[in-house]
Parts: structure tokens; C-alpha cells; sequence
């Protein structure tokens, strides 16, 4: 604050001085101006042909000021010098000029010395038409400069003192009113790395009261985060201790047969297809564990594009093929590539398509590990224009999700009791976490109702609803049409 004032100080100082030589000249103009006008009316009643004799009032006031020289001048209607000083010089403007009559000012220079004049044209007998007889009267600036300097001095030396005062209670109160704000920072420096706790509002300047509601709407949210980053990674570490746990013991069983000199091929090829179900179960668990860090990553989301949702649907169906062949489980894809020329249009919608594509996965990866040997699994993507989404549908012949347990079905590491299915318990986790990001919805149901025989299931349909960007039927860069026997093994 104190910049500005010292810019301010300069410029208020040569104002005040424009300002004071104004009232300085008011008064002493009035007095030049009665002195003319007085000149004037006795030169109108006076023959000046001979010579202007001036009263002795006039005499006297022009001789009586010891600070300024007064000068006067009175030349006639055809200009010449009547009477006065001839060295002051005449006005440019003509006796016939606008304000003829009328007192009027202008600065000149007599003598080298710069003066105020006060001059007028006078009508005087006898004069040609259009002429007049001029009358001026001239004085020195002296008392003029001496008055402004002391207007000048009575406004600019307060300000000398003025300005330390304001300086230093500008000073005095910021100190006072940022004294609680540092009070608060000096607060937040000594608190330790995991004390997330709120800021006391009570305690802040009422200025930064909204600050601090932020800054523990930010704690909240972050001291929510790093609990549930706690809480999955020790879930994770629960989870991975079996697969890691059985790895080791089939291991160590494999060594004690071999160091026993038990050579039965049986018995070692059964622990190396223990320690490779292990291993693969750590694999896969550990691939859901990256894959679900990956959709809680919400900059992956700032490079959003446009996602053919049927190309990617169908190549999750080609990629998963060979599994479903090995449980002879029949895996379809039902939509807009599969569909006769003319009859459908691409389901597409703005995203991240590597996440999208995981989605995918996960539910198709979920459907065949659920179905059991000889069951269905079908990819659906359908286009619902009324709607304005772009729906992708996994079903399968599997046993189906009770309805209570729908909801916990989406919490990581939680799997439906009553199934055998060695999962990892991350895929529909992994699914809810990017359709939140895509702003999709997803809603399962039984594939079906009523009364069904005892070792029939009801089967299960995952639905995810995302909101597309707009219909491009005619697109050139929709996905090669799939053949059924791709895709139907």
C-alpha cells in the first residue's frame, strides 16, 4: 500500500499547484480588471487626439504596489500609442472581434518579464467605423507566484506529515488483522502429516472463514480417500496371502516328495498344476488389483475421445473365445456389427476407450467364470435413441445373483456365497468405478422368472446404460463386421 501512496504523493502535489495558481489569480485579475475598466470609461469621455492626461487616482494605484510593475497602455482608433508603456504588445484579436467592450485577460511578456494583462476596446468619438481605442493594463507575477507558493505550502506540508501517520497506521492495522491468519498458518505448520482433522472455524479470521470450510471440505474428502486406500490395500494383502501361501506350501510339498525320493510323476504333476492355479490365481488378482488403480485414476479421464462401443464390445468377445472354448461354453456378440447392412447404426459415446474396453472385459471375464461347462454367454450392444444412451448388455446361463446381494456384489473383494468359482472379487468393482467416471449406469436382473427346475439357474444380465454424444450412422471408421463363427464356438 505503500507504492501506490508514494505514486499518489507526486501527482496530488502538481494538482495542488494548478489549483492554487487558479485562486491566486482570481482576486488579483479582479483588482487588474477594475483598474482597466476604470482606464477605459475615462478614455471614452476623453479626447485622446491630444494626449491622455490621467487622473491622479489612476496615478497613484499604477505607483502604489512595491511587489509588482504595473504598466499601462491606451492607443487610439487608428492604433497609435496614446499614452503609457509602448513596449507592451497589442492583442492579436481586432477591435470588431467577438467580445468587443467586454474586459478581457491574456498573457504576455514585457521587458523580458512575464505579466498578466487586462485589456478592453474602447468606442470613443470621432473614431472611423468599426475602430476603437484599446486600453490595457499589465502587472508582474510576483504577488501572484508568492500567493500560490504559500497555498502550496499549507497543503504539501501537512502532507509530510500526513503520509508517515497514514503509512504507519496502514502498518499498525494490517499487522493487527493479519496477526490471526498467521496465527492459523503457524497452527496448520505444526500439525503432523496424518492429523487430517477439520481446522477450527471459531479460531480463523471471519474473512478466511470460507477458506477454512474448504480446506476441511478437502481434509474430509482426502482423510475418506486414504481410508479406503487402507482398507483395499489391506484387503488386497488378505487377498493375495492364500494364492502366495498355497504357491509356497504345493512348492515345498513338490521338494519334500523329491528329497524323500518319491519319483511319481502323478503326484508332481498334480503339485505343478497346484503351484500354476496359484500362480495364476496371483496373476489375475494382481492384473484386477492394477486394473481397478487404473479406473480410480480420475486424470485418466482427461483424454476422453470417441468410443465405438460395438468395436470394442466384439473384440472382447473374439479375445475371450479360447477360454470359453475350453468350459464348451456357446459366447455370442448380438449388435450393430453383427446386424444385416441398413438395419442398426453404431452405439458410440465420448470416453476413455482403454477404460471402456476394461469394462468390457470384466463383465465378459465375470459371465464365463460364473457359467458353468455347456451353458450361454451373450454380448449385447443396443443403441436407444429415445433414450439417448448407447446400452451394453453381458447375460449368461449362470446361477444368478440373489437380490439382496446385488448391491454388495460391487464392493471390492466380496463374492456371492454359495458358489464355488475361485475369484478375485474386483470385477464388478472395477465395472461400477468406471461407469461412475463415464457417467453410465449399471443395473443387474435375472435372465429368468418364475419357477425353474432345481439344478437350472436364473442366470444373470449386467446392464450399463452410458449416455452417448450424438447418432453417426454413416461413419467410415465403424467396425468390420464379425463373422458368427468368430465369435460362436
Amino acid at each position: 500500500m505503500l507504492a501506490p501512496l508514494l505514486l499518489l504523493w507526486p501527482m496530488s502535489v502538481a494538482l495542488t499547484w494548478l489549483v492554487a495558481e487558479n485562486i491566486a489569480n482570481r482576486p488579483f485579475d479582479r483588482a487588474l480588471g477594475e483598474v482597466a475598466r476604470t482606464l477605459g470609461q475615462q478614455v471614452a469621455s476623453a479626447d485622446v487626439k491630444g494626449g491622455l492626461q490621467l487622473p491622479e487616482t489612476i496615478a497613484e494605484f499604477l505607483k502604489a504596489d512595491n511587489a509588482d510593475t504595473v504598466y499601462f497602455q491606451v492607443r487610439g482608433a487608428s492604433g497609435e500609442a496614446v499614452g503609457g508603456d509602448p513596449s507592451l504588445p497589442a492583442p492579436a484579436s481586432e477591435p470588431n472581434a467577438p467580445g468587443q467592450g467586454e474586459l478581457q485577460f491574456r498573457n504576455a511578456e514585457v521587458h523580458h518579464e512575464p505579466v498578466r494583462v487586462a485589456y478592453l476596446w474602447v468606442a470613443v468619438p470621432g473614431a472611423p467605423p468599426g475602430r476603437a481605442a484599446l486600453v490595457q493594463v499589465a502587472e508582474t507575477l510576483n504577488k501572484r507566484s508568492q500567493l500560490a507558493t504559500e497555498i502550496i505550502k499549507g497543503v504539501i506540508l501537512p502532507q509530510f506529515v500526513i503520509l508517515p501517520v497514514a503509512v504507519l497506521l496502514v502498518w499498525l492495522a494490517l499487522a493487527r488483522g493479519i496477526a490471526p491468519l498467521a496465527e492459523l498458518q503457524q497452527r496448520i505448520r505444526r500439525r503432523q502429516s496424518d492429523d487430517l482433522s477439520p481446522i477450527d472455524e471459531h479460531e480463523a479470521p471471519e474473512e478466511v472463514a470460507p477458506l477454512v470450510r474448504s480446506i476441511n471440505d478437502l481434509l474430509a474428502r482426502l482423510d475418506q480417500s486414504i481410508k479406503a486406500q487402507k482398507h483395499f490395500l489391506a484387503d488386497a494383502a488378505h487377498q493375495l496371502k492364500t494364492p502366495l501361501a498355497g504357491l509356497r506350501m504345493q512348492a515345498e510339498l513338490a521338494e519334500r516328495e523329491i528329497d524323500a525320493g518319491q519319483r511319481d510323476p502323478a503326484e508332481l504333476k498334480k503339485s505343478l498344476r497346484q503351484i500354476a492355479r496359484s500362480s495364476h490365481r496371483a496373476g489375475h488378482l494382481v492384473n484386477q488389483l492394477l486394473a481397478l488403480a487404473r479406473a480410480e485414476n480420475q486424470g485418466q479421464m482427461l483424454h476422453r475421445h470417441e468410443v465405438p462401443l460395438a468395436r470394442l464390445a466384439a473384440d472382447a468377445v473374439r479375445e475371450f473365445v479360447p477360454r470359453a472354448m475350453e468350459k464348451r461354453i456357446d459366447l455370442g456378440y448380438e449388435g450393430p456389427d453383427t446386424a444385416p447392412p441398413g438395419t442398426a447404426t453404431l452405439a458410440r459415446m465420448v470416453g476413455n476407450p482403454l477404460l471402456v474396453k476394461e469394462l468390457i472385459r470384466n463383465l465378459v471375464d465375470n459371465a464365463i467364470l460364473y457359467t458353468p461347462e455347456g451353458g450361454t454367454v451373450t454380448v449385447r450392444v443396443v443403441h436407444d435413441p429415445f433414450g439417448q444412451v448407447s446400452v451394453l448388455q453381458v447375460e449368461d446361463s449362470g446361477p444368478g445373483i440373489p437380490e439382496g446381494e446385488r448391491e454388495l456384489v460391487f464392493q471390492p473383494f466380496y463374492r456371492a456365497l454359495g458358489t464355488d468359482v475361485d475369484g478375485s472379487g474386483l470385477g464388478l468393482a472395477i465395472v461400477r468405478e468406471i461407469a461412475q467416471q463415464h457417467t453410465a449406469e449399471v443395473s443387474i436382473e435375472d435372465v429368468r422368472s418364475g419357477p425353474l427346475p432345481p439344478d437350472a439357474g436364473r442366470g444373470t444380465r449386467v446392464t450399463v446404460r452410458f449416455p452417448v454424444l450424438a447418432e453417426r450412422p454413416d461413419d467410415p471408421a465403424s467396425a468390420a463386421p464379425v463373422s458368427p463363427n468368430e465369435v460362436h464356438p
